[in-house]
């Protein structure tokens, strides 16, 4: 199949190294003889105009050269529309890149563009929210609000941040609803998880899959602050087995467990965060998978 690819880029952050990126796709993607354009990114995350651009241009792939919160917006705006997606990661924590084994080096990255094989990938709404990597509520939400509004937004700020926030933490209401089933739980926090991690490797659901048509549930139970941090540890080190939901769950620090849909009921208000993007709180959340939701080109 001849390829004609589009690159997204955000012409704003990370000038230095975008400019690098930028040159590096230039020069590659000519060698490879594969015809290409560079396209600003939009701020407002409003793709309507590529639509069209697409069809009347044979355009096959659309490679994403951002972080989280872009890849959000383009395959979200874009999903449905018959392309392949790439991503070249420069973002703060680049979740579904990681998930997807595509190198955070942008020349590895991009040569996985030009070799690799696209596959079905699922997403999930939370709402009327799109997600297609991590979602969540409480804790890791609060966390993600606050590192908004820094100016600086790397690993460093994060990881302040969630410092910051753990002193301050607590836990919040819910009422989880499944099927033919429902329980309440005080949690430091819930993470709805389409890939494995919150990004930078921090793998907090690592039994999830891509395309498996589940999303993974980890709920982190109210606990003894002291012992918050070894109970997440835990978790991100794989030591929890994914579980049947039984009756000595409130024994539990940390629920796991996957499922296709499910309703929270958010009692206290705890923050939301979409991709780890902030967003709205509401008072009730119904999310689904939405299976096969786009091509990933991916290891």
């Amino acid at each position: 199949m001849n390829r004609k690819i589009i690159y997204l880029l955000n012409p704003i952050s990370g000038t230095s190294k975008k400019e690098g990126v930028r040159k590096l796709v230039e020069r590659e993607t000519a060698a490879n003889e594969i015809p290409f354009e560079i396209v600003s990114t939009n701020p407002a995350g409003d793709y309507d105009f590529l639509k069209e651009k697409i069809s009347s241009e044979g355009i096959t792939d659309v490679v994403i050269i951002g972080g989280d919160g872009t890849v959000n917006q383009v395959t979200g705006a874009l999903r449905g529309v018959p392309v392949h997606f790439g991503i070249i990661p420069v973002g703060s924590g680049n979740g579904l890149a990681l998930t997807a084994g595509i190198p955070k080096k942008p020349q590895e990255a991009l040569a996985l563009i030009f070799s690799g094989e696209a596959k079905k990938t699922d997403a999930f709404l939370v709402n009327d929210h799109y997600s297609c990597m991590l979602s969540g509520l409480g804790f890791d939400a609060q966390v993600a609000h606050n590192f908004a509004t820094k100016e600086s937004r790397g690993l460093f700020t994060y990881t302040q941040q969630s410092l910051v926030n753990f002193f301050k933490a607590h836990p919040y209401q819910f009422e989880v609803v499944l099927d033919n089933f429902s329980f309440y739980t005080d949690a430091f926090f819930i993470s709805i998880a389409n890939s494995n991690q919150f990004g930078n490797n921090f793998t907090i659901a690592p039994h999830a899959n891509l395309n498996d048509g589940l999303l993974d549930i980890v709920i982190v139970q109210k606990m003894n602050k002291a012992k918050l941090p070894f109970a997440i540890l835990n978790q991100l080190r794989g030591n929890n087995k994914l579980q049947a939901l039984v009756d000595d769950m409130s024994k539990k620090n940390v629920l796991y467990f996957q499922v296709p849909s499910l309703t929270i009921r958010n009692l206290k208000h705890a923050p939301l965060h979409i991709d780890g993007e902030p967003k709205d709180t509401a008072d009730e959340f119904s999310i689904q998978v939405l299976k096969d939701s786009f091509m990933l080109i991916q290891e």
